[in-house]
């Protein structure tokens, strides 16, 4: 990586224009209040001779002025152009075409015969061209040197000056060991893209809970065909409840309900929509003119190639296999004992497979990977089975995914558990996401008991793993109603459940309400019961611990995101007064783990560099400990402008996304040129009439 730009001196040195303190909604200056006063106006009391004066700066030159903090106006420098998806696409394949995208094979190889597409690839075959326009390497070393087996990009590599020579005859034998697991099989995922991929065991318990109906596609189709059964109504539609065929003779009674009663689920007949066909830039130069309508009905296309025929019969075979085996009563599964565990949450955007590995070094002992929505994944898009890798670190590791019918979620279930290897899935029941609430998942559950109750009940009896569930205390603020389900989803099949002591209306605007939780917790001593909300010290920790023998453990979320070492803090019991360089060193390890997950290259660089981005956004919220007249500091606390103790500590507490980008540079090297950035989340979290 690149050395540091800023020299980490002991006294700091105050740069002209360093930005004015936000004024407090008082209007007294944060320098006339007592350390008490401003805890009482949720302000961090920040010592007196760290405090940033709100005066008007003058130089030779110019005059720096105060920002004006209330204006909401964006940076025009700092925020992208939205394009649409057509625009973006268009653009993505004319970068491709460019000497800039030199094909990976002949990357990986340097050898321009290398490649199995020829003329036919996307990629440039222009290795000299390639050079000419690369950017100059970045300084330190190879992520990949301590693999076995050559860099997989080769020339395309960022730190290529660094590669070590190999012998040629080793390159084609020797093949770098991946850490990372949980990838999804190709076979697999043309399946899901057909929507051609069986689901036994999760169609079974839905047809036993009543909850498999026939979907809307298929009972047109029947009828426009008219399908009859023969007379003994020996053979059943995959996919229907029903065994009595179109002209059988057979009672209601005699077959399995195919509309589930109204208190079990809703009365509609969408549980087994049809998947959208996924869209796919994958396999254009080796398939060409292969059309899928994307029905759910299997039928045996007589053009159908041999491999796709094997590949279904494989797939078939495993499922035979899974079959046979003995059926595990849901008292002798596997149980994860959470008592005493540091527990990571699942956190979007930022709760990646590097961010997650930077916790398991500072002492995390379960860590979850990113929400994943169930229809993403049962079509088979990369970009969200990539959610569910896992790190070998990762010794106690679940997915969180989301949706709202118990079909997909059942399904989805059954696939991960197929494809995937996890301790533990949960379920989350708690997401306040517009875009996830307005589709009936998340938080919108919690108006839908019985819709709960059978997703529970559909996806633990699918599979052996342990399921858990993630929700909120209600819906409505000043409603909450987690209390009055908590004793019975231990027996629906949860094996834990976490509470977030917020509702969903509340978003973060509030304490999390933790007398709530400990209420929860005493109804259901049988079940495992996680709090989460606020704790961002080893005193958060102890407190809920000790006040609530009854609550399981605690999950750590926001405090995580703006100081990952809070799990060290946590494990020896201590407030830690870490340094600017060694919060460096932190960033540093989160970029070399993120170059071995995204790559060296141009492109895995520059992924690495927005994630890291997105993390800074959070963590300039941390004060440090030696900075503050009251210790430890709290999530709800506003920083005023203060100066670190050195140049590097005065630049991580700034919250302009141009100073996050100058760190980044510190590390990855000088953005390229037009590069602007803009965080992922909003701080506007609380709106009662778009939320209720």
């Amino acid at each position: 990586m690149a050395e540091s730009a800023i020299e980490l001196g002991e006294s700091p040195v105050f740069p002209v224009d360093s930005p004015i303190p936000k004024p407090n909604s008082s209007g007294v200056p944060v320098q006339n209040l007592t350390p008490e006063e401003l805890v009482a106006k949720a302000i961090a009391p920040v010592k007196k001779q760290f405090l940033r004066l709100p005066l008007t700066r003058t130089t030779q030159n110019d005059t720096v002025t105060a920002p004006d903090y209330n204006s909401s106006k964006p940076s025009s420098t700092l925020v992208k152009d939205k394009k649409s998806k057509r625009q973006l696409k268009r653009e993505r394949r004319q970068e491709q075409k460019s000497a800039a995208n030199l094909c990976p094979e002949i990357a990986k190889s340097g050898d321009v015969s290398s490649c199995p597409y020829k003329d036919k690839c996307r990629f440039s075959h222009d290795i000299e061209a390639f050079k000419a326009q690369k950017p100059a390497d970045l300084e330190g070393e190879c992520p990949f040197l301590s693999s076995e087996g050559p860099c997989p990009y080769g020339l395309a590599c960022r730190f290529l000056g660094t590669h070590r020579d190999v012998v040629a005859s080793d390159t084609s034998n020797k093949h770098r060991k991946s850490s990372e697991v949980n990838g999804l099989n190709k076979d697999v995922q043309k399946l899901l893209w057909k929507n051609k991929l069986k689901f036994p065991k999760a169609d079974a318990k839905l047809k036993s809970l009543g909850l498999l109906v026939k979907s809307k596609v298929k009972m047109m189709k029947d009828k426009e065909e008219g399908d009859v059964v023969d007379s003994n109504n020996s053979h059943a539609t995959e996919g229907n409840g029903c065994s009595k065929g179109v002209g059988g003779s057979l009672d209601e009674s005699e077959c399995s309900p195919s509309i589930p009663e109204e208190n079990n689920v809703d009365k509609t007949c969408e549980e087994l929509r049809p998947l959208k066909k996924a869209k796919c830039e994958i396999v254009e130069n080796c398939c060409s003119g292969e059309v899928d309508n994307g029905a759910t009905v299997l039928e045996e296309d007589s053009g159908k190639s041999c491999a796709e025929t094997e590949t279904e019969a494989k797939i078939d075979d495993i499922i035979t296999e899974t079959d046979k085996s003995l059926k595990v009563h849901p008292r002798e599964k596997k149980l994860i004992d959470f008592r005493g565990k540091l527990y990571l949450a699942p956190l979007t955007t930022v709760g990646n497979l590097p961010y997650r590995r930077v916790c398991k070094v500072l002492g995390a002992d379960v860590t979850c990977g990113e929400m994943a929505m169930c229809t993403n994944l049962l079509q088979g898009q990369a970009s969200e089975w990539a959610l569910l890798r896992r790190h070998s670190s990762e010794d106690l590791f679940g997915v969180q995914i989301c949706g709202a019918y118990p079909d997909t979620l059942a399904r989805t279930v059954e696939l991960i558990d197929q494809q995937c290897t996890v301790d533990f899935i949960d379920i989350n029941m708690g997401c306040p996401i517009d875009i996830v609430v307005n589709k009936g998942a998340g938080s919108s559950l919690l108006t839908k008991p019985m819709r709960m109750k059978s997703i529970i009940e559909a996806t633990s009896g699918t599979v052996d793993k342990p399921i858990t569930i993630k929700v909120r205390t209600g819906y409505f603020e000043g409603k909450n109603r987690v209390d009055s389900l908590i004793a019975d989803v231990g027996s629906w099949g949860a094996s834990a459940v976490t509470i977030h002591g917020r509702t969903r209306q509340q978003r973060y605007s509030k304490l999390a309400d933790w007398d709530y939780i400990y209420q929860c917790a005493k109804k259901a001593p049988a079940l495992q019961i996680l709090g989460n909300g606020d704790i961002y010290s080893y005193l958060d920790w102890n407190k809920h611990q000790s006040e609530c023998p009854e609550l399981t453990s605690s999950m750590i979320a926001r405090g995580a995101l703006i100081k990952p070492w809070i799990f060290t803090e946590i494990k020896e019991q201590r407030h830690w007064d870490i340094t600017s360089g060694e919060r460096l060193n932190i960033l540093k390890d989160f970029v070399h783990f993120g170059l071995e997950h995204w790559g060296s290259d141009k492109k895995g660089v520059e992924t690495t560099r927005h994630f890291l981005l997105e993390w800074l956004s959070y963590t300039y919220r941390y004060i440090p400990v030696g900075l503050l007249d009251v210790i430890p500091q709290r999530l709800n606390w506003r920083p005023p402008a203060y100066f670190g103790r050195d140049d590097l500590e005065t630049l991580m507490a700034s919250d302009s996304a141009a100073d996050w980008i100058r760190i980044s540079e510190m590390l990855l090297g000088k953005v390229p040129e037009g590069f602007t950035f803009a965080p992922k989340h909003k701080s506007n979290a609380y709106d009662r009439a778009e939320n209720g």
